[in-house]
Order: structure tokens, then sequence, then C-alpha cells
């Protein structure tokens, strides 16, 4: 690489980070930098916690969709520290100077304080939270097969989802569907179609930022399927086995969080502003304040958008819509020079509406915040606006069939049991999240 070029240091590879090197077009050096060697497409991690995807069908190497940026170069490592001052960003392995920074490292599964929750509550942030839920559920009913005491079944056979937004709701109906459909012509002394799902939010609707006819639609689609929806239900409580809610006690084997997430642990020693969940909170270009130089793009960034003047909501079209933006501005200052902050085009959200899938030919979407779908018509809007956003053809090809065979068979292909310790393995990343996480609790309850 040309060592004169000025030099662009991207922090992540996840919907910001990799659209920012995708739409960089400009004479530099790019370095991009993650802790795994793949992007991952989050919003089907709960397929793969299900079953019905592969861990491959939804990631991609960075390096691949990277290859043909000749002056891009991928590094594989985990960053411990930033010095905004000095311009300067600190590895395991080394360090790097740059001429532009570009912070999208995202954030982590956010218990309210309650870190050490994780142990027993299974987050869904990464490929290994995914494969750590599929293998939990799966050894749960291979064990309640040969259970012999009915109280002990019940727990292996009970799943308890807690938090009402679109994760919980998308894997409370995928769980469902899993155990009533999937599981029950492979077992011969249990009837999974008995199995318990429950479905915990704290407060009085699930899917609390849609309009109160989705959120109902969208839980009388989750009771279809046979979840027990629980709302003004916080958790109260998490320990092994077992969910405090209030006076009850939900016993279970498969506690899984979909509580949402906060900025990775990074943002606290950077020395900015941040907002409560700990992302860094940027000047309208998306640039953090004090540092031209530097961006904060995707689920770190608390951005108001310019358009609306509302946060900009943490999902992957966001996400990516900030990486092009950024990668705009900095090619252009570039080539023409450099420009202060305010006389910086703003960053401008066009959002399409939120939208969940909750099972097979059921889902609710709000498009453009106008047209309000549900059932089929949504799932099936659903289905493809999530295939249009697949990085990698053979992934879309791949998902597209999966879905389909899915989709007539009721069957799902993707049920090995394998790495017997995975759950160890979780256990130490939780406790090393429970020391690096200190941020104070939001509120007294979970989600």
């Amino acid at each position: 690489m040309a060592k004169d070029l000025p030099h662009v240091v991207v922090l992540g590879a996840g919907f910001a980070g990799l659209t920012f090197c995708q739409k960089f077009r400009a004479p530099a050096r790019v370095t991009v930098v993650d802790q795994q060697n793949h992007h991952l497409f989050q919003p089907l991690l709960y397929q793969v916690a299900t079953a019905g995807l592969s861990a491959t069908e939804i990631a991609v190497p960075i390096r691949s969709v990277l290859a043909k940026k000749k002056l891009t170069e991928v590094i594989m490592d985990q960053v411990t520290a930033i010095d905004l001052g000095a311009k300067r960003v600190t590895l395991t392995q080394q360090t790097l100077d740059y001429d532009y920074l570009v912070i999208a490292i995202g954030g982590v599964t956010h218990y309210f304080g309650h870190h050490e929750w994780a142990r027993h509550a299974l987050g869904l942030k990464t490929l290994d939270d995914a494969l750590a839920i599929r293998q939990r559920i799966l050894c749960s009913f291979e064990r309640a097969e040969t259970e012999s005491d009915p109280a002990a079944r019940r727990r292996l056979m009970t799943i308890v989802v807690i938090g009402g937004g679109p994760t919980g709701v998308e894997l409370a109906g995928t769980c469902a569907e899993l155990t009533r459909r999937v599981f029950k012509r492979d077992f011969r002394h249990i009837d999974p179609s008995q199995a318990r799902v429950v479905l915990l939010e704290a407060g009085p609707r699930i899917l609390p930022t849609y309009p109160p006819d989705l959120s109902q639609r969208a839980k009388e689609q989750l009771q279809e399927l046979g979840v027990e929806v629980w709302t003004d239900a916080p958790a109260r409580h998490i320990e092994a086995g077992r969910v405090h809610v209030d006076a009850v006690v939900l016993e279970s084997e498969n506690i899984l969080w979909g509580g949402g997430i906060i900025a990775a642990p990074l943002t606290r020693r950077l020395g900015v502003k941040l907002a409560r969940d700990g992302r860094i909170v940027t000047e309208p270009d998306l640039s953090i304040p004090g540092h031209p130089e530097a961006f904060a793009v995707g689920d770190v960034a608390e951005a108001m958008d310019a358009r609306s003047g509302q946060p900009v909501p943490g999902v992957a079209p966001a996400a990516m819509q900030m990486g092009k933006h950024v990668a705009k501005l900095i090619a252009r200052e570039i080539r023409s020079g450099p420009r202060p902050p305010h006389e910086r085009p703003a960053f401008r959200y066009h959002d399409k509406g939120p939208m969940a899938t909750i099972g097979r030919s059921r889902a609710v979407a709000w498009i453009y915040y106008k047209v309000k779908l549900s059932g089929f018509i949504a799932w099936l809007t659903w289905l493809l606006v999530h295939l249009v956003f697949l990085i990698g053809f053979r992934n879309k090809a791949v998902v597209l069939l999966e879905w389909l065979y899915a989709y007539v068979t009721f069957r799902r292909g993707s049920r090995i049991i394998y790495a017997r310790d995975m759950e160890a393995g979780r256990a130490d990343r939780a406790t090393r999240q429970e020391a690096e996480v200190s941020v104070p609790p939001q509120k007294t309850t979970a989600p």
C-alpha cells in the first residue's frame, strides 16, 4: 500500500462499518479492525438460534466482501484503547495511527444493570449467542425425552423469553413453531406440542414503538402459535432455571433475553459525551464533538436525524445509511480539503418504517409509518426486504431455499448438537461482560 496516502481506520465490520468500506471511494488507505473474521446479518440471528438456518447462511467473510478493495486491509484483532487526541488506536498486537477514524463497534446485550443475569438468561447478539441458544433448546428436549420426573420434564420443555420488543417477539414466535410444528414428529416419549413458551414484557403491551392496533395484532398472532404473552410482567430476579415475576416463579431451563442492547464498554473510556446507554453523542454530521476527524456510526452512535429531529433508531438500515453518509463525507474532504463540522451536510435518515416477523406467515409492518400490514402480506414484505439486505448472492439464494423448504415441510435442517462445552465458553464471556460493563441501572426492573 502507498504509505503516503491518508489513513482511514474503521473499527467494526457490522452494517455501518462494512457499508462505509463498500461505499468509500477516495485515494486513501483503509484499515478495518474487527474481533471476528465475518460480517453477520444480525436480523436473522433468531433463525440460527431456533434451528431455521445455519451460521454460514447469515455470515460472510469480511475479506471476501472487500477483496476487490485493493487499498483496504482487514485485521482480526480487538481494540483495547482509542486516543482521540493523539489520533491513535491500540489493538492487542499493534497500534494504528489515523487521519480519519470511523467507530462502528456496535453494542452488547443490555441487562439494565443486572449484569449477573447474563449467566442465566442467554442474549442474542452474536453467532456464539445464537448457537448457545440453539444448543440449550435442543439439549433440553433431548433430556426431556428420557426424563421420568414430570416436574423436571416440564422445566426442560418450558422456554421463557424476556422482552417484548422485536427480538423477543421473533424469538417467542419461532420457538413456538419449533416446538409445536417441527419437534412433534421427532420424539416418541414426549409431546413437544405441550411445550410452554412464555413471553414477558414489563410494559402494558409488546412492540411498544408500534401503533397499539399492530401491537395487539402481534399479540394475537403469537397467541395463535401458543405463546403465553404476559404484559405488565417485569422480571424481578433471574437465577439458574428460574425467573421471578413478582409473586410468580417460572421454572425453565431455557431463559432467553430479548431486552435490547447497550453501546460497547469501550465508549466509556473515550472521554467524550455519552448518552445514558453509553452511545456516543455526535454532531449532526456524525462526527464526535471536538474531534472532527473521528465519527461514530451504527449502534454506538446517539445521532439526531436532521429530517425529523428524532434520535436515529438502532436498526440495520440506519447503520448502513450512516456508513454511506460518512464514506461520502470523508472521500470529499480527502479530495478537496477538511471542513468544520458545521459546514458539512447533516445526516438524514430515510426511514421506511419498522417491521417484525412472528412466525410462519405471521408478521407486522408499518410501511413509511402510513401503511399498516399484518399476517401473510407483512411476512412476505419482511422476507423480501431482508433478502435484499443480505450481503452476497450465495447467501440470498441459500436463505431463500431454506425458507421455502421450511415453509412447505415445517422442517428445519440445522438441528445438529455439537460443542458440548459451548455453555462453559459462553459463561466465560458473560463473566467478562459483567466485569467490563459498569453502567448504572436505568430502571429497577427488566423490560
